[in-house]
């Protein structure tokens, strides 16, 4: 098993860095095609970025490849040059939001498309978010693991002030190079504001309009945010909410767009991306949704009501249930989710996993009780310990609404099969 931190902590960060270069190298080609006429040089230097984003992704698979052949033992020397892979991954991407901010204010293809724009800043905020990811390590308690403290992870001065620069000279040209004319002010603008924080809020109520294409909003809490006190903290659900929900709120609505753009304009030469995109951000947003309804201030205890019933018919017992959806959550590879779902097809209860937000996931199946088990749902509090958080989580399930979600759920039914 891979465990997310503890003795495999380095495998944690190389999948995570895997993912996210894969993800701004897939950037740099997406700003290349949008804006036809950018300006040669901007082309050039999004090509350079796109070939170090592609030697980090190897670099990050190989490392994954040679610790998981001896997983029970990582070298001094491996952790060492993980960390150093670490810092530079880091560094790049906050040379890399810089640049983009600048290439905001300076491209003048750029400046004069509103979608162009629109995309540039969520490719910002792809990238802030990665930064924000990393900047987590810091909290764990594994020996050698750590990012320097800084006040915010989003003020990025030159490129590399923030972040030690990488130490092995193997590493040395994992930055691109040169290119400095494009980019002659100090100051780099500031990132996208995030929407401001809600208070108590209610649940929206509004109508059943379908939502238009790139008319996703984020939904107020339904409680305060230190309501969880003390199982989850304010200030995580501050983050949870505010900024990371945000960002899957702003990534669907994107990809909306683009697909859209796409389909006017019967060019699907970035479909792949924008369909990885419209998956990725779209669950996390509608899982984050049904997440903080499903908890509630004094909540927890014993399942009641209908769902008590099927959780017995499902799974033998409530306690069967709860130890095998906490261990499922605990298990999660990565970040990602434990689910239980009803089965239209099977008419009864299963748990899954599910990484990211969309991978492993099984079609018509409806998602009942989610617990989120991403770091960023829990380190502040935990740092490396899920399992406390899990066991803290269960004293915050609102029954209730879980029994509503059940109810209309399981008016669905398929032939079994």
């Amino acid at each position: 098993m891979l465990y997310v931190y503890g003795a495999l902590m380095p495998l944690r960060v190389l999948e995570e860095i895997r993912f996210w270069k894969m993800q701004e190298k897939e950037h740099t080609v997406v700003i290349r095609e949008l804006v036809p006429t950018l300006e040669p040089p901007y082309i050039q230097l999004l090509e350079q970025w796109e070939n170090v984003f592609a030697r980090t992704e190897a670099a990050a698979g190989q490392w994954i490849e040679a610790i998981i052949r001896s997983p029970a033992h990582i070298p001094p020397y491996t952790d060492a040059k993980v960390n150093e892979l670490l810092q530079t991954s880091a560094a790049q991407s906050q040379a890399f939001v810089q640049q983009l901010f600048l290439l905001l204010d300076k491209s003048a293809p750029v400046k004069a498309d509103p979608v162009v724009r629109t995309v540039v800043m969520h490719i910002i905020r792809e990238s802030e978010y990665f930064l924000g990811v990393l900047h987590a390590v810091q909290y764990l308690p594994h020996p050698g693991w750590s990012l320097p403290p800084h006040d915010d992870y989003r003020d990025y001065g030159t490129p590399l002030q923030p972040l030690q620069r990488p130490a092995a000279e193997e590493q040395a040209d994992l930055l691109p190079t040169g290119h400095r004319e494009l980019f002659d002010e100090p100051g780099a603008g500031e990132p996208a504001t995030q929407e401001g924080a809600w208070s108590m809020g209610l649940r929206p109520t509004g109508s059943q309009k379908p939502v238009p294409i790139g008319g996703h909003k984020l939904p107020p809490l339904p409680y305060a945010y230190n309501a969880l006190e003390p199982y989850i903290d304010a200030e995580t659900m501050r983050l949870h909410h505010d900024k990371h929900h945000k960002s899957y709120v702003d990534g669907l609505n994107t990809a909306e767009k683009m697909l859209a753009r796409a389909r006017e304009s019967g060019d699907f030469a970035l479909v792949k991306h924008w369909e990885r995109e419209l998956a990725f951000n779209g669950a996390g947003h509608y899982l984050h949704t049904i997440f903080w309804n499903v908890m509630k201030p004094g909540g927890g205890g014993k399942a009641t009501g209908p769902i008590a019933a099927e959780i017995k018919k499902s799974f033998g017992s409530f306690e069967a249930f709860q130890k095998q959806f906490s261990a499922a959550a605990d298990k999660v590879e990565g970040g990602g989710w434990a689910i239980l779902v009803w089965s239209p097809r099977s008419h009864r209860l299963e748990i899954l996993q599910a990484e990211k937000h969309q991978n492993l996931s099984q079609w018509d199946l409806i998602p009942l009780l989610p617990l989120d088990v991403w770091e960023h749902a829990y380190y502040l509090k935990y740092q490396n310990e899920r399992a406390k958080y899990i066991e803290a989580w269960w004293n915050t399930v609102n029954w209730q609404h879980v029994n509503d979600r059940f109810a209309a759920a399981s008016t669905l039914q398929w032939p079994p099969t």
